[in-house]
């Protein structure tokens, strides 16, 4: 990892981990509850999905380390391709069943200590790793781009939630 690479990943996981608080401070319980349409996710189950997703991603980031060097054939491309996945909300996906919000999470307040203690962990690990992130697959990815797409994927779902502000009936407060 270069040292603008390891710049752009701790402002990547800065920027989204304080954008999500900025969008979820301050936030009344029906807005944190209110469903825009059947089926549609609330802005609690969008962040309990990211408490059930991401420890998954960070784990399976560590895992990928751990096995045999692989360089990427799209580093460039796939550099861009991961940036984008973040704020292209036009082509929307399913998650996984063990991804999919089951409304266990008790409030905001426990769902944002863990994306915090979370993000703390892999914010520690960006900026102190020698490990050579450019240098191990993860899928079609190296390392160092599926990094950047667990900060995306929190991005693409703070747009989310801004999505559901900005559904008719959104409660003012």
């Amino acid at each position: 990892m270069t040292p603008e690479d390891r710049q752009r990943l701790v402002a990547h996981l800065e920027m989204t981990e304080n954008w999500l608080t900025s969008e979820v401070s301050g936030l009344s319980e029906a807005q944190l509850k209110f469903r825009p349409a059947p089926g549609k996710w609330t802005i609690l189950d969008v962040v309990e999905h990211l408490t059930l997703s991401e420890p998954g991603y960070w784990d399976d980031l560590k895992g990928s380390m751990k096995g045999p060097p692989g360089k990427s054939k799209h580093r460039d491309a796939g550099d861009l391709y991961v940036l984008w996945y973040g704020i292209d909300r036009t082509n929307k996906q399913k998650t996984s069943h063990d991804e999919e919000p089951k409304s266990s999470l008790p409030d905001l307040n426990t769902g944002m200590q863990k994306v915090h203690k979370l993000r703390a962990e892999m914010l520690e690990y960006a900026r102190t790793t020698d490990e050579d992130l450019r240098g191990h697959l993860y899928g079609y990815h190296d390392v160092y781009q599926w990094f950047i797409m667990i900060s995306t994927h929190m991005q693409r779902h703070i747009m989310q939630i801004r999505e559901v502000k900005a559904s008719p009936g959104y409660p003012k407060s």
